[in-house]
């Protein structure tokens, strides 16, 4: 399956969608190789404790958060990032309400739905799937 979205993203245009009762996200822009994701969090949300394959980047836009990863902890505010290695168990809280924006290689599949553009490749390569 080939995923792509527009080229240009308003943030206005898209929708929340609500993963839990204090935290909903907004899947930006993506294609099979990255994906970008904002994330909302209420004061007191919580990113439970997961792990996955994909390697990921997260911008603190806005927030403070308690940012677990592997066996370490951090507080991380508006301006910070941090790193997560494929497989390896990670969460946050958020301390104050915020927003963390996530980049994610390869895509996130399981965050994908009918409402996100998925189509079949033209050419399809078979090494490329």
């Amino acid at each position: 399956m080939q995923y792509n979205s527009d080229v240009f993203v308003k943030d206005t245009d898209l929708t929340w969608e609500q993963v839990s009762s204090s935290v909903r996200r907004k899947i930006m822009a993506y294609d099979n190789q990255i994906m970008l994701v904002k994330a909302e969090f209420a004061q007191g949300g919580v990113g439970p404790i997961h792990d996955h394959f994909h390697s990921q980047v997260t911008y603190v836009e806005s927030g403070v958060f308690e940012v677990s990863i592997g066996s370490e902890k951090k507080i991380l505010t508006t301006g910070d990032a941090f790193y997560i290695p494929p497989h390896v168990p990670h969460g946050a809280v958020a301390l104050e309400g915020g927003v963390l924006v996530d980049v994610f290689s390869p895509i996130r599949e399981d965050f994908m739905t009918t409402a996100h553009s998925a189509t079949e490749p033209a050419n399809a390569d078979s090494s490329t799937q």
